[in-house]
Formats: structure tokens, sequence, C-alpha cells
């Protein structure tokens, strides 16, 4: 048997075990979340809460201007040449990985790390391109999804080998820190850079987990209806934790591993009226016209539902799927997908 790492701050077990401290398989599922239900997707057939009344200021901290012209990026998992192929097709970086796109506003729905090797590259040059599209009049926005959330929490589960390798060199602030005592030696680093308060966990907690800009709202696993109220709350106490700012983080940290929390759920995966009901009443809360989210791969690229108010972007671009590389242009009322191939479809 492999040994457990705690969750760092929260002082309990984690379910994961680290690939380079044992060589069983690894769960493709979410840590268990204290909740009544055994499904990570409830059945749309599933007796809706009462619609929340929420004004949608309740969100204002969220909310960014509208832009002439939007992109969304979908999940990324460690692949640096699929985040600069999506980069590219959405014409918004030169060969040299520099800020072209002028006033374009991109999105990125989140989980830029596990599953692959460059985690570290991707988050420094998305970080700097951020602030190049911000002296550019432009914005690159990147979201925190679920994996993003599980390295803080020092669930390693879905991290490579060279994933460890990447982080190997980041020290603790605090070398004697006993919690790094009970991580095996070559993680250590890793654990490091991802400890609330630690280097990398400061760029995360630069980063929302979501995001409306103009008419058209974005994050990792959805937004439903009785998350609105809480959503900017939740985005704020999250960044606050990754920071190092938190002292008692179990209530934050229970908050955002919900399976059915905004980075987790995947309600809107499934189709339906049940769902376009219920995504109807959380885009009135928030005055928003659509929705974007990853976190759950299309196969056979990105797709839309509920008469083009539900977008999913999570195409499995990153090696680990091998999925098409596409990203969502929104200019306007009009949506259309760009793919690698150069094929484009309206919507």
């Amino acid at each position: 048997m492999c040994a457990g790492l705690r969750l760092h701050g929260v002082g309990v077990l984690a379910v994961a075990a680290l690939v380079v401290a044992c060589n069983g398989e690894r769960p493709e599922s979410r840590p268990p979340a204290k909740s009544s239900s055994t499904r990570t997707t409830p059945s749309v057939a599933d007796e809706a809460p009462p619609r929340p009344r929420v004004d949608p200021a309740a969100v204002a901290p969220l909310r960014r201007p509208a832009a002439a012209r939007l992109v969304a990026i979908g999940d990324l998992h460690g692949d640096l040449e699929a985040t600069r192929h999506a980069l590219r097709l959405a014409k918004v970086v030169d060969d040299a990985d520099r800020w072209i796109g002028g006033t374009t506003v991109v999105v990125q729905t989140g989980d830029q790390l596990d599953r692959g090797d460059q985690e570290r590259a991707i988050l420094e040059l998305l970080d700097r391109l951020a602030r190049e599209a911000k002296a550019a009049g432009g914005a690159l926005v990147v979201l925190n999804g679920n994996h993003e959330v599980m390295n803080v929490l020092w669930d390693f589960r879905y991290v490579t080998e060279g994933g460890y390798r990447d982080f190997a060199d980041v020290k603790p602030d605090d070398p004697a820190d006993p919690r790094l005592a009970e991580v095996p030696e070559p993680a250590r680093g890793r654990a490091a850079a991802f400890a609330p308060g630690g280097p990398y966990a400061r760029i995360l907690a630069q980063r929302p987990i979501a995001a409306i800009v103009g008419d058209t709202a974005f994050v990792h696993g959805g937004i439903l209806p009785e998350h609105v109220a809480r959503l900017a709350k939740l985005d704020q106490d999250v960044r606050t934790w990754m920071s190092g700012g938190v002292d008692e983080p179990r209530a934050i940290v229970e908050a955002i591993m919900d399976e059915q929390g905004p980075v987790w759920t995947r309600f809107y995966a499934d189709d339906g009226a049940a769902v376009c009901e219920r995504l109807a009443d959380a885009l009135a809360a928030m005055d928003a016209a659509r929705l974007v989210i990853g976190h759950t791969v299309q196969k056979g690229g990105i797709t839309s539902a509920c008469d083009g108010r539900l977008w999913r972007i999570d195409v499995g671009l990153a090696t680990h799927y091998g999925g098409p590389h596409q990203v969502l242009e929104i200019v306007g009322d009009e949506a259309r997908v760009l793919s690698g191939d150069g094929a484009t479809a309206d919507h």
C-alpha cells in the first residue's frame, strides 16, 4: 500500500497517492465529498431546488466589460504545445508567444495542471501573457479548475513524473515545516510550490473560479442557480486561502470541493429540458446570455445546447486525451468554433 498525503492546512487524509511513491492505478474520480448524493452527475429527472431570487449585483465582482471579440479555451492539462497552438488558433499570440491579440479578451476555463509534464511553463506563459494583454487593452482571464484546487490541497493523483521534476527546485518558505515530512521526497518541491502561500499557489490566487465578460459567463464545471448568490464570496474565499491568508480553511475547502460545486459539477454535461430550465434560471440570476464550461471532455469537439446558451469547450486538446484543437470565438451574439484544421462552424 502507498502512503496517503494530508490535505495541506486541513488535517484530514487525502485519498490520493503519489505516482512516484507507488505504482498502483490512480482512480479517475474526485475525492469523496460531504454530500448526501453518491453520484457526481445528477439525473435531470431529479427534483430541482426552488428557484433562487438573486440580484445580479451579487456577481458584480466577477463581471468584466463586454469585449468586441471574445475567445474561450478549454482544459490544457500540462501540454505546452497544445496551449501554444490554441493561443495561435485564437490569433492572440505570434510564433514567439508574444501577445498580438490587441483588445481581444481570452478566457481559459481552468485545468492547466495535471496529466502533462509542462505545467510550470504553462502557468508562467499565461501569467506573462495576461500582463501583455492588459497593456494592449485586452485581457487573458485564466480560471482555476478542480485540478488547480486539488494541487493546492496536495492531491497529486494525476501528476506525471515529469510534473514532479518540473517543480523539484522549489524550496519551502519554512524548510522545517513538519507537514513536508509526510510528503515523499520527490514530491516536496511540488508541495512547496502549491502549498497555500507558496509561489505557484500565489499565482493561482490571482485567478478567479468564474468570470462574466459582458453577457457571457465562464466557469470550469458549471454555475447552478443556487451557486449565484454565493459565487463571488466563494471566489474570494478560495483566492485568500490559496494566497496563504486563511488559518482554518476547512469550510472553504469543503465548499470548493463540493461535488455539485462550480468547479466539480457535471450537471451541464447532460442534455434535456430540465438542464436548460436550470441553466435559464442561473443565467437570469447573473443577467447573462450564455454559459461556457470546461471539465467534461467533448470527444467530437466543442458542443452547444439550450439554443446556444450553453457551450462545452473541453475538447481534450492535451496529448493525454488526443482530442482536436478547437477554441470558441464570440463576436457580438455570434459564436463560432475555430478548429486547428482551419474549419469553422457558425452558431
